[in-house]
């Protein structure tokens, strides 16, 4: 169950891993449809990133859409726009992995562990260097 006004740490994987994001255009169109309304209905995104096979976000659910709705409508609109370009069967994995964040939760800690995430995956030496990725708070 969701809850509306309730933040999500989610994560969803690529169609086995494949790391199709390594792949600029692909990993460009797919972060330029993280700020289009169309893609969160009323959910907000509020940091997130973009790994190679991979995607973390923080996202705040509005008063309509539940989390099941806003996840599929994420997959989807960004598989179609890779689609577009390149005849990829399936992007997605089925489901997604969710974690409320509870009230003692440090919401900013979230964010931190999110943007650092290429730097632990070692494909950066600073986060400032990675490209595909955003935070409200910064």
């Amino acid at each position: 169950m969701s809850l509306p006004g309730q933040i999500y740490l989610l994560t969803t994987t690529t169609a086995d891993r494949n790391p199709w994001f390594l792949d600029m255009d692909f990993a460009i169109a797919t972060c330029r449809l993280m700020i289009e309304p169309k893609t969160w209905g009323d959910a907000r995104p509020l940091c997130w990133v973009l790994m190679p096979d991979h995607w973390h976000g923080l996202v705040e659910l509005g008063e309509r859409d539940d989390l099941s709705l806003v996840m599929n409508r994420f997959k989807a609109v960004t598989s179609k726009r890779i689609r577009q370009t390149a005849p990829i069967p399936r992007i997605w994995a089925r489901g997604f992995h969710d974690h409320a964040l509870r009230c003692d939760e440090d919401i900013h800690a979230a964010a931190r562990y999110i943007i650092a995430n290429p730097l632990r995956a070692r494909l950066v030496d600073h986060t400032g260097d990675y490209p595909y990725w955003d935070c409200i708070w910064l």
